[in-house]
């Protein structure tokens, strides 16, 4: 077959509309998966009723000095005593040398009279007595965990026992003098 010069122009390709076009369905087709994806991806995100477990927020004004009581966060009982004047005293002249987990007692609280701790042991995940006050408080007048005799005491250290760390002091800040946010 003879070809002429008009079947010649027909055959010439315009490479720029070729790029354009080919560009342009690769970009819808990217927008278009993403599209498709992003239900599931949105998801992955945390819901409303486990964001709002992520801070608590606590009235102390009813505390009483000496008492304690038991507050939940992200799950976890979390200890907060006001501490008496005996107890801060007594906390403050532990040794850090006759400590397992050395920590002063500055360095747990942000308020001497307030002490805020995850109420879990830190050898096996037990929740230690002492909160109430008919407890078991241990040796040290703090916390006792029965399953395995870990002592901590009236700052949440271990000071006998098998537990190898302190009681673990949660973030936590006061908007005032009473109320405090966990979390």
């Amino acid at each position: 077959m003879v070809t002429t010069s008009q079947d010649k122009k027909k055959e010439t390709v315009d490479d720029t509309k070729r790029d354009f076009l080919l560009y342009s369905t690769y970009t819808v087709g990217a927008v278009g998966a993403l599209a498709a994806a992003w239900p599931f991806i949105d998801s992955m995100n945390p819901s409303k009723d486990v964001l709002a477990l992520a801070s608590t927020e606590l009235d102390l004004s009813s505390v009483e000095e000496g008492q304690s009581i038991t507050a939940m966060w992200r799950g976890k009982p979390v200890f907060i005593r006001k501490r008496t004047a005996d107890e801060i005293k007594l906390a403050k002249s532990i040794k850090l040398s006759e400590l397992k987990d050395p920590q002063s007692d500055g360095d747990r609280v942000q308020k001497d009279q307030w002490l805020v701790l995850v109420g879990i042991c830190t050898h096996l995940g037990c929740i230690p007595s002492g909160q109430k006050g008919g407890d078991v408080k241990g040796d040290f007048n703090g916390w006792f965990c029965p399953c395995h005799g870990s002592h901590y005491d009236t700052s949440g250290r271990i000071r006998k026992g098998p537990a190898p760390k302190n009681l673990d002091v949660p973030p936590y800040r006061f908007t005032n003098e009473t109320n405090i946010i966990i979390g």
